[in-house]
């Protein structure tokens, strides 16, 4: 049986975390950043996970991760 291509666009995205979760960075990171705060600025840095209801989802996409 052949291998399943993963979906380049998330692969890009995504990464599959130890304990089987999503990661993904957040948005609104990158451009208007003139109005947002800086704190609001320094909390999107961080990683954020997948909604439970979109992992499945992901997980279909991303055979191999």
């Amino acid at each position: 049986m052949p291998k399943i291509k993963s979906h380049s666009g998330a692969a890009k995205r995504f990464t599959r975390t130890a304990s089987g979760h999503f990661k993904c960075g957040q948005s609104h990171r990158s451009h208007i950043l003139t109005k947002k705060s800086t704190k609001r600025k320094r909390q999107l840095r961080k990683a954020a996970t997948i909604h439970a209801n979109d992992v499945r989802m992901t997980a279909r996409m991303l055979p191999y991760s």
